[in-house]
């Protein structure tokens, strides 16, 4: 694992290539309010000082950033969905007493499946995150026709399922290989659960044959890898600190392909840039024959792009952990 050490150079962190609009929801301020009471409610955090970190986050700022066009009412529920995704991740799969145990977060599982399935139980739901989720999953299904809620019922598996080869890697101490990472990335990341939502909070629905058109299917794929991988370059200071950034792509890079920290940060901006191109030229694409739900997704996937670049970047969470020194070369 590179290390970052007050006596070397500090480190640059590069300009990331981004020219999609930059917006922020009007309703942000209440709205974010009103989603902190919600996470105090639900009983998922009960940590005071996470607590207090979680309020000074803002996390409510992301969600405002990315879902910039839909109505209050909306953006609190997209704000209590992302929230409980941070929440899951913070305080379940990511804590000291559950992330090194894979078992114990398998068997977390069929709650949380029985949720997502409608499967009726005998059995209460007793995991405070499972009981959160079905909340919001009713909250959504008033939103979503059955297509739409079906796929976000199958991304939501499918991130929550993929948390297991997180806490098994971290269980054998293994970091995986860069083919491994990016592709279990695109899991881990829970990019596709927060996608599945753009088309239901936008009131514009993508049809079956849209959702799975090849163009919509790799600016999907494109715009996943770009948050996920801008976030492990913002994030990797405090990541080293925390489970020693072992699924991060800066040290992936570091430790599979030799380079120095310098040179992985350099390599995720350049391949940043490329996927950006990508999203360019198929935006382009999608232009000569898609709907108008078809262009509103898109938009949806460039506001999410852009949107976390500018909330990484006024971040307390990922700015303040890295070294005094450190070089910023795209200001927010």
């Amino acid at each position: 694992m590179a290390i970052i050490s007050a006596h070397a150079t500090p480190p640059r962190i590069p300009a990331l290539r981004c020219p999609f609009a930059s917006q922020v929801n009007p309703h942000v301020s209440e709205a974010s309010e009103d989603s902190f009471g919600w996470l105090l409610e639900s009983g998922m955090l009960q940590d005071p000082e996470m607590l207090e970190r979680y309020r000074g986050a803002r996390f409510g700022w992301l969600t405002a950033r990315a879902y910039p066009l839909v109505d209050r009412d909306m953006l609190k529920l997209l704000m209590d969905w992302c929230i409980w995704l941070f929440a899951f991740d913070d305080g379940f799969c990511e804590s000291e007493d559950l992330s090194k145990h894979t078992a114990l977060i398998a068997r977390a599982l069929p709650e949380m499946f029985r949720v997502l399935h409608d499967i009726e139980s005998d059995q209460p739901v007793t995991n405070v995150f499972a009981r959160s989720l079905r909340e919001l999953k009713g909250r959504i299904s008033v939103h979503a026709e059955r297509d739409q809620l079906d796929r976000w019922c199958t991304a939501t598996k499918e991130y929550i399922f993929a948390q297991v080869w997180e806490a098994a890697n971290r269980e054998s101490d293994v970091v995986p290989t860069p083919e491994d990472y990016v592709f279990m990335r695109r899991r881990t990341g829970a990019m596709y659960p927060v996608y599945a939502l753009i088309d239901i909070a936008g009131r514009q629905r993508l049809t079956p044959e849209e959702w799975h058109h090849p163009d919509i299917r790799a600016l999907t794929e494109h715009a996943n890898d770009l948050v996920v991988w801008d976030n492990d370059l913002f994030s990797y200071a405090k990541e080293r600190k925390h489970d020693q950034a072992r699924h991060n792509l800066v040290n992936v890079l570091v430790t599979h392909r030799g380079y120095s920290l310098q040179e992985a940060l350099d390599e995720v901006a350049l391949m940043h840039d490329g996927a950006v191109a990508e999203m360019v030229r198929l935006r382009a694409s999608v232009e000569t024959w898609g709907s108008p739900a078809a262009l509103a997704y898109v938009q949806g996937l460039e506001h999410w792009v852009r949107g976390h670049i500018v909330y990484s970047l006024s971040s307390a969470r990922y700015v303040h952990a890295w070294p005094s020194g450190t070089q910023w070369l795209q200001a927010s």
